[in-house]
């Protein structure tokens, strides 16, 4: 693409060769992801502008930019609060994105790339068991209630139904109006999501951290394709399908390397139906002692919460070497006979 067309652009737009060619850039990335997404791209909006190092530098020592622009390279100076300097102090960033916003306003995202902290060997294993009724459990007694949310996603999925109800019978006005509130009402709940799942991440690895535990987490991959074709009305279908959590995976996996606690996934088998205490599974193939959130086991008489007795199998599903206390030999089939370390 830029052998292509590098020398009208410059000639159209009057940038230098470095700007050309980040311009370039911006616009391939773009096609690229337009692709991958079969989405159609009629024009671009100029909102933002990518930097490197030939075009952007930082100086700690007065807090300023120096930034290449059309006709001159300028220096700014920078409005940082204390948790952005505490970020910059010490770094030589070679990238940034310079923003403009909707009021007028420049932002600059200055990228830092600081190298992780050393793993530590973990002393224990935090499970974590995610659900719906509880987005996620954890062995610690850690839990983050799902009701609320529940509660906030089924007011979207009914506003969401109304609008498209009246786009689809009103005049070209209330169309074009629907469309409008749709497109903000799908960013509204995607916001509300993402900010709940960075929030529920950060709380998990920061119990591991203070713990000194790693973090065993369920592999939920093709759990959709597998649990759809059982027969469930459209809401419980739309409320099972509707909640991130591959992106809150993959919160936990960047935030636990950034804080330098280990994560591993392991088999979700038999977590949910197993009694931690006794290691003992309903000996009749189709029954569980779970019954919704609650677990009670007829071997050895446990009861508790069903997502806990979850949380701490999973902390204990891991084969070979770990911390005290994690399953030996997992289960591979409807029977279970282990041995636990240290029981």
């Amino acid at each position: 693409m830029q052998k292509q067309v590098y020398p009208q652009v410059r000639a159209l737009f009057g940038l230098s060769a470095n700007l050309t060619i980040r311009a370039i850039a911006r616009v391939c990335a773009n096609r690229k992801t337009a692709r991958i997404k079969n989405a159609v791209i009629k024009n671009f909006v100029p909102t933002s502008i990518d930097y490197d190092a030939r075009i952007f530098s930082f100086k700690a020592k007065d807090w300023t930019v120096s930034l290449t622009l059309l006709d001159s390279r300028e220096h700014f100076r920078l409005a940082l609060g204390n948790y952005q300097r505490g970020l910059l102090k010490g770094q030589q960033p070679t990238s940034a994105t310079l923003t403009k916003r909707k009021d007028g306003s420049y932002y600059i995202q200055i990228q830092v790339k600081p190298l992780p902290p050393t793993v530590k060997e973990p002393v224990d294993c935090l499970g974590v068991d995610l659900g719906r009724t509880d987005i996620a459990h954890t062995s610690a007694g850690g839990q983050w209630n799902g009701q609320q949310l529940t509660k906030v996603r089924d007011h979207h999925a009914n506003l969401r139904a109304t609008l498209q109800q009246k786009a689809s019978k009103g005049t070209r006005s209330t169309r074009r109006r629907c469309r409008e509130l749709l497109q903000r009402l799908s960013g509204k709940e995607r916001r509300f999501q993402s900010h709940t799942n960075h929030t529920i991440s950060y709380r998990i690895v920061q119990q591991a951290l203070t713990l000194g535990a790693s973090i065993a987490l369920e592999d939920l991959t093709g759990i959709r394709e597998r649990t759809n074709p059982q027969p469930r009305n459209k809401t419980e279908r739309r409320r099972s399908n509707s909640w991130a959590f591959y992106q809150l995976r993959q919160f936990l996996t960047y935030k636990a390397v950034k804080f330098g606690v280990s994560l591993v996934l392991v088999n979700p088998a038999y977590t949910s139906q197993m009694c931690h205490r006794c290691s003992h599974i309903h000996s009749v193939k189709g029954e569980s002692y779970r019954s919704g959130k609650g677990f009670k086991c007829g071997h050895c008489g446990w009861h508790g919460d069903s997502d806990l007795n979850g949380a701490i199998n999973i902390s204990r599903q891991r084969s070979g070497p770990g911390p005290l206390g994690q399953l030996v030999n997992p289960p591979e089939g409807s029977w279970l006979a282990c041995q636990l370390q240290g029981y």
